[in-house]
C-alpha cells in the first residue's frame, strides 16, 4: 500500500474503518501507525488504541473531498457508510462497509442470537436510508463482496451503483417483514474463527510478524504428528492424495485455504507447516496472519519423500462424479458430502450423508466401515475431509470435482 502511494507521490492522510470486522484481522491500525495518519473508527464500543471516533453527520475533509458519516447498523451495532463528495459537494460514491453490498446485505447474526432481529431489522433501515440520502449514480464501494461469510446473501457482481441497488437489493425491494424473514431463513454457519476477529480488532491486532518459521527436520515433523499437534500440508490436493505424511492434513494453499483452515483450526494449538517451497510456506503465513494465526511453530518444505524420512508415505484415490456414478450402487460405498446443510438440502445425491466439513472430526463415528467416496462443490472442502479421513485410517476416495457435473450426469435430486 504504502508503495503504491509512492508511485502516485500521494499521502495517507486518514485509515477508515466502518465497523469493527470480524472476517479477518483489520490492518487499517497498522497502516495508520505505519504512515502516521488518523485512524478513523464508528464511535460506540470501546477500543484498546488511540483513534478518532466518529458518529452520524460528521464531516472528515480529506483535502480535496469530504467524507460525510452515515450510521448504517445492522452488520453490526455502531456500523457506519462514509458518503464521498468531490470539491462541489456532490456525492460521487459510498463506502457501506457490511450494509449496502450487491445485490445483497451483511449477515446480522455476529453478535449473537438474542440480537439478530434486532439488528436485521436495522440493517433493513440502514440501507433505506442510504438509498434515500445517495444519488442513483454514485458508485457503491461495500466491505465484503462475493464469497464472503459476512455477506447475507451470495452475490456475483463487482461493482454497482446505488440506482441499480434501488432495482435489485432485498432491502429496497421487499416490505421490512419479508426482508427480515427471509434473511434470517437463509444465514447459514459462518467460520469459526470469526469469534476471535472482533476481540481482535476491538483490543488492537498486535503489529504483523512475517519472519520465516523455524525449519523442521523430518523426525521433529513426526514427533509433532505424533503428539497430535496441527501438521498442515500446503500443496495441491492431488499431490497430497498421491502421497502424505501419515497424520497430516491437507489444506491447498489456494482462495480458500485461510477460510477453512481457521474454520477447522483449534485456536492457539501448535501449528506446522508443508510446502513446496519457502515461497509457499511464506504466503500462507501471510494469509494466516490475517485471521490472528500468528504463531507458525516451524515449517518444512521439498520433495514430500524426503520429509518423510525412512517412514512410507500415505495416498488414497482421487476421482469424478463420472466415476463415483459408475460406482454409486455398490452397498460397500458410502457417498459424503461435506457441504453446509443449506446447499445439500437445495440439491444432494440421493445415497449421500452430509456432514458439513466443519463437523467431520466430531462425527467421524456416524459413518459406517468401508470405502467413503467425499464430494463438495468444488473439491476443496472434499479434499480436507478426504485427509481428515485418511489421518483417522478411514479409505477415503476424494471425488475432485465440480458439483454441476454430477446435476448434469443426472445424480442428484
Amino acid at each position: 500500500m504504502t508503495e503504491l502511494v509512492g508511485e502516485h507521490h500521494a499521502r495517507i492522510t486518514h485509515v477508515l474503518e466502518t465497523h469493527l470486522h470480524n472476517d479477518y484481522v483489520t490492518s487499517g491500525l497498522e497502516l495508520a501507525r505505519a504512515t502516521g495518519a488518523v485512524y478513523v473508527v464508528p464511535a460506540g464500543e470501546d477500543v484498546g488504541y488511540p483513534a478518532c471516533r466518529v458518529s452520524d453527520g460528521d464531516v472528515i475533509d480529506a483535502g480535496g473531498y469530504e467524507l460525510r458519516v452515515i450510521h448504517t447498523p445492522g452488520h453490526t451495532r455502531e456500523h457506519v457508510s462514509y458518503a464521498l463528495e468531490d470539491g462541489s459537494g456532490r456525492i460521487v460514491g459510498a463506502f457501506t462497509g457490511g450494509s449496502m453490498l450487491f445485490d445483497s446485505t451483511g449477515r446480522t447474526d455476529l453478535l449473537g442470537d438474542d440480537h439478530t432481529h434486532a439488528l436485521t431489522v436495522d440493517q433493513y433501515k440502514s440501507v433505506r436510508r442510504l438509498a434515500a440520502k445517495l444519488p442513483a449514480e454514485a458508485e457503491v464501494y461495500p466491505t465484503h463482496g462475493f464469497g464472503s461469510f459476512c455477506s447475507a446473501t451470495a452475490v456475483g457482481r463487482d461493482s454497482s451503483t446505488v440506482g441499480e441497488q434501488r432495482q435489485v437489493n432485498p432491502a429496497l425491494t421487499q416490505d421490512e417483514a419479508t426482508f427480515v424473514n427471509e434473511l434470517l431463513a437463509n444465514l447459514s454457519a459462518y467460520p469459526a474463527y470469526y469469534a476471535h476477529m472482533g476481540v481482535i480488532n476491538r483490543d488492537g491486532p498486535a503489529p504483523v510478524d512475517l519472519s520465516e518459521p523455524a525449519a523442521v527436520d523430518p523426525a521433529e515433523l513426526r514427533r509433532r504428528i505424533e503428539a497430535g499437534e496441527w501438521v498442515v500440508d500446503l500443496r495441491n490436493r492431488t499431490a497430497f492424495a498421491a502421497g502424505h505424511l501419515s497424520g497430516s492434513i491437507g489444506f491447498e494453499l489456494s482462495d480458500s485455504f485461510v477460510t477453512y483452515l481457521g474454520w477447522l483450526y483449534a485456536w492457539g494449538a501448535p501449528l506446522t507447516l508443508i510446502g513446496e517451497d519457502s515461497a509457499q510456506i511464506a504466503a500462507a503465513k501471510r494469509e494466516l496472519v490475517r485471521i490472528g494465526v500468528d504463531h507458525v511453530r516451524g515449517a518444512a518444505s521439498g520433495a514430500i519423500d524426503k520429509l518423510a524420512g525412512a517412514l512410507p508415505l500415505r495416498s488414497y484415490r482421487v476421482a469424478d462424479f463420472a466415476t463415483l456414478a459408475a460406482e454409486i450402487d455398490r452397498d460397500t460405498v458410502t457417498i459424503l458430502d461435506v457441504r453446509r446443510d443449506d446447499e445439500f438440502q437445495e440439491s444432494h445425491l440421493p445415497k449421500a450423508v452430509n456432514i458439513p466439513v466443519h463437523e467431520l472430526s466430531g462425527r467421524l463415528n456416524e459413518l459406517p466401515a468401508g470405502e467413503v467416496w467425499v464430494h463438495c462443490a468444488s473439491g476443496y472442502r472434499a479434499s480436507v475431509a478426504a485427509s481428515i479421513l485418511d489421518s483417522h485410517d478411514r479409505v477415503a476416495v476424494l471425488v475432485d470435482d465440480e458439483f454441476t457435473t454430477a446435476e448434469k450426469l443426472g445424480l442428484t435430486r
